[in-house]
C-alpha cells in the first residue's frame, strides 16, 4: 500500500488519511454532502459550493471526465471535493480533460481514498463544519489550531456574481427576463431561454435603475453561495420590485423573497444536497423528486402575515421549499427546477414563469 500523501482534519478532531489530486495546496472550507450519484461535473462547477468541501457519498467519482458544454458557471470556486475512489481513466467519447486535471486548472485541492460513509455520518450527526485539507504529516494539533483561528468569509456572493451584465438570446423570443446573479448556474439560462425568454443577467448590487432600463417582462432571482442575510442589496431590490414585475425566485432567490417580505431564515444541521429530495405540491397533492443544494431554510412559521402563502414543503423534513404572493406575481423555489444535475420533474416552473409574464403584459 502506498503511502498517504494527504488527509483532512474536521473540527470535532476526527482525522481522515488519503491521496491528494488536483491542486496540491491547503485549504479550509466549510465540509458538506452531496447524495448524487452522477453530476460530480455540474456539482464541482454551481458556485453555490463557493467555500464548500463535498463529501460525495457515490463511491466511485471522476468516471466519465470532464465535457466542455457540462459546466454550470465559466470559473469553478468550489472549495474542494472529498471521493471514496477517483478515477483518472474516463470512458466517455465527449470528455475532454479529466476532474483532476480541471482542479488542478483552477487550483483546487481534492482527496481520494476516504472512508466517505463514515464521514458522511459525522456531518448528519454533528452537522455541517470547518474541515482543512492539509499534507499528510501535518501534526494534528497544528491543523486544529489553524481551524480555530479561521473565520469563514461572508462574502462569497460578491465573488461569484457577474462584474459586467452578459446577454443569452434567442431567435423570436417572447419575453425579457433580468437575472439577479447572486452565483447563477447556466442551466437556469438554458431553461429560460428555451421557453422563450432573452436574458439579460446582471451583478447582484445591481439598482433598481439599472434593471428598469433593460425593460423587463420579469425578475429572476438565482442560486448563490452562504448566507442570505449577508445579500442584502438584492433583499432591498426585492422590496423596491415586489408588485412591480413578476419575480421568480431559485434557492438563494427563494431566501431572498422570503427576506424581503419579512419572513426569516435559519441555517440548517446539513442541508439538503443531491438528486433525490421529494417535494409535495400542497396545491396539487403531487411529489416531485427534485435536485437541491443548500444549507439555510426559511422558516415557516415566520411566513404568517407576510403575505406569502406556503406552497411546497419537503417530505424528509417538513421544510419549506416554495412559496407565493399571487397578487404580486412573485414565487420562489428552494430546489433547482433546472436539473443540472438532476430528476426534471420541476422543469414546468419556468412555463408557469412565462405564463405570469405573459398574464401581466396584457393585464
Amino acid at each position: 500500500m502506498k503511502a498517504f500523501t494527504k488527509k483532512i482534519v474536521l473540527e470535532n478532531g476526527r482525522e481522515f488519511y488519503g491521496y491528494g489530486f488536483g491542486a496540491d495546496r491547503e485549504a479550509i472550507n466549510e465540509i458538506v454532502f452531496n447524495t448524487s450519484m452522477v453530476g460530480y461535473q455540474e456539482i464541482m462547477s454551481d458556485p453555490s459550493y463557493t467555500d464548500q468541501m463535498v463529501v460525495m457519498t457515490y463511491p466511485l467519482i471522476g468516471n466519465y471526465g470532464m465535457a466542455d458544454e457540462d459546466y454550470e458557471t465559466r470559473t469553478p470556486t468550489i472549495g474542494g471535493m472529498i471521493v471514496r475512489e477517483y478515477n483518472d481513466l474516463p470512458s466517455n467519447f465527449r470528455y475532454t480533460k479529466t476532474l483532476g486535471e480541471v482542479f488542478e486548472e483552477y487550483d483546487i485541492p481534492a482527496i481520494w481514498g476516504v472512508d466517505t460513509r463514515t464521514l458522511t455520518r459525522i456531518i448528519r450527526d454533528e452537522g455541517s463544519q470547518k474541515v482543512i485539507i492539509t499534507d499528510a504529516a501535518t501534526p494534528a494539533e497544528e491543523a486544529l489550531a489553524r481551524l480555530r483561528a479561521y473565520e469563514m468569509p461572508r462574502d462569497m456572493v460578491a465573488r461569484v456574481s457577474c462584474k459586467k451584465r452578459w446577454m443569452s438570446r434567442v431567435p423570436n423570443h417572447a419575453y425579457d427576463v433580468v437575472a439577479i446573479d447572486c452565483g447563477i448556474k447556466n442551466n437556469i439560462i438554458r431553461q429560460l431561454n428555451r421557453v422563450g425568454c432573452n436574458v439579460t443577467v446582471v451583478p447582484f448590487d445591481s439598482t433598481l435603475e439599472e434593471i428598469m432600463a433593460f425593460h423587463p417582462d420579469g425578475i429572476v432571482l438565482s442560486n448563490g453561495p452562504g448566507n442570505p442575510e449577508d445579500v442584502q442589496p438584492v433583499i432591498e431590490l426585492v422590496r423596491q420590485l415586489r408588485g412591480k414585475l413578476p419575480i421568480f425566485g431559485i434557492c438563494m432567490g427563494h431566501q431572498l423573497i422570503s427576506l424581503a417580505y419579512g419572513a426569516r431564515t435559519f441555517k440548517m444541521k446539513f442541508g439538503h444536497r443531491g438528486g433525490n429530495h421529494p417535494v409535495k405540491c400542497l396545491s396539487t397533492g403531487l411529489i416531485e423528486i427534485t435536485s437541491q443544494n443548500h444549507s439555510y431554510a426559511v422558516d415557516i412559521d415566520s411566513l404568517a402575515g407576510t403575505g406569502l402563502e406556503l406552497t411546497h414543503v419537503n417530505l424528509l423534513d417538513g421544510t419549506a421549499e416554495g412559496v407565493e404572493c399571487k397578487a404580486d406575481g412573485v414565487f420562489s423555489m428552494q430546489y433547482h427546477p433546472e436539473s443540472a444535475s438532476g430528476p426534471q420533474d420541476s422543469r414546468y416552473l419556468f412555463k408557469k414563469f412565462t405564463k405570469i409574464m405573459e398574464e401581466r403584459k396584457h393585464a
